[in-house]
């Protein structure tokens, strides 16, 4: 219908009267209906990845309710993803590492109450990140489908499930293993859920607190072992584990950047990508002088310096690639090379540890 206006408009409809100028009278316009609320049907629900039945409401701005409540499996797949499940095997496996490279003989017991404790200080730790970045996980290809960003559990009910872990897994090892290994586990907590997870958006020394909590699994699987003595070897063992992050962890950010920008992060690859590059290739480089320290350590015989400075030159090469000309591809190789890179060193230096002292052992022998 048209008026002296033109075309008629939505905010035009509770007009009673128009003119209309081709005929030069006035012309009774009936007002347009308000389009109806769509009411949603059984065949418009949907399940989302944790099985939560949800409606889709269509528009410019998608949105998730939830319709029913995850129970049984559901539900300990919503607290995996919590968790963050991956990464929280990562961090029980480095911590299985400090515990096989410390002196002493491996206690069954301990080493299962050190595991369990740590996964779930690692769990806390994660679900209370999740629980304070769900606004930004939500504007993120590679996090929006965390559960509180697609709305598969109550921001309290994960808040409870952090408190609950956290409680759990200091307890367990307060109780079972040292005070030392403990207050391991609470430091980790709080350094993650704290201090790196509110410097994300304020500074780029925020990788730094990151590589500081990557940093103190080890930490922990040692005092587990030793009876809470740290010893230089401990230290070594953190410090390989906090070098190793930035070529890790730098070279993905330099892939998310656009990500990280979008969602406000500030992260050396959004604010200062030739700085990115840099700390990785200088970070790769101190792997050699802190692997060349564990034999001076008696941790692991001499020729750990031989194998680990191939695995280390392996993605030191690919740090200098990255450093000289940062790109997708280069990225890339560096974040995969640094995947098979940890794995491969620490299985190498716990096999020079019983090599270490399998030779002592039977110098010890033929003395007797």
């Amino acid at each position: 219908m048209y008026s002296a206006f033109g075309s008629t408009r939505p905010w035009m409809a509770p007009l009673v009267r128009s003119v209309s100028v081709r005929r030069g009278v006035w012309r009774h316009v009936q007002p347009q209906p308000q389009p109806q609320r769509r009411q949603w049907t059984a065949s418009q629900a949907q399940k989302d990845p944790s099985g939560l039945t949800v409606h889709r409401a269509r528009g410019p701005a998608e949105q998730w309710r939830i319709r029913s409540s995850a129970t049984g499996g559901d539900l300990m797949r919503v607290y995996a993803d919590l968790s963050k499940g991956k990464l929280t095997a990562f961090v029980v496996l480095t911590a299985m590492a400090g515990y096989a490279v410390a002196p002493g003989a491996a206690q069954v017991g301990t080493l299962l109450w050190t595991a369990g404790g740590t996964a779930l200080c690692a769990g806390s730790a994660n679900s209370f990140n999740q629980w304070i970045e769900a606004p930004y996980d939500a504007q993120m290809s590679r996090t929006r489908n965390r559960p509180l960003a697609r709305h598969a559990v109550a921001p309290g009910h994960a808040l409870g499930f952090a408190v609950a872990a956290g409680a759990a897994g200091i307890g367990a090892l307060a109780a079972f293993v040292n005070p030392v290994a403990a207050g391991l586990g609470a430091a980790n907590i709080a350094l993650y859920a704290a201090a790196y997870t509110a410097s994300k958006r304020l500074t780029v020394a925020n990788t730094w607190l990151g590589a500081l909590v990557g940093a103190v699994p080890p930490l922990l699987g040692w005092a587990a072992a030793t009876g809470g003595a740290l010893s230089g070897g401990a230290w070594v063992m953190a410090g390989v584990l906090f070098a190793w992050q930035f070529p890790h962890f730098n070279s993905l950010a330099h892939t998310l950047r656009a990500d990280y920008s979008k969602a406000g992060y500030r992260m050396m690859s959004v604010t200062r990508p030739r700085l990115n590059a840099r700390v990785s290739l200088r970070y790769a480089l101190l792997m050699f002088p802190l692997c060349a320290a564990l034999p001076l350590l008696g941790i692991a015989d001499a020729w750990l310096l031989l194998d680990s400075s191939v695995v280390n030159a392996a993605m030191a090469y690919c740090a200098y690639d990255f450093w000289r000309r940062p790109d997708a591809t280069r990225s890339r190789r560096l974040f995969f090379s640094s995947l098979a890179h940890l794995p491969l060193l620490l299985i190498l230096i716990m096999a020079h540890k019983l090599v270490q002292e399998a030779y002592y052992g039977k110098q010890e022998d033929d003395k007797k």
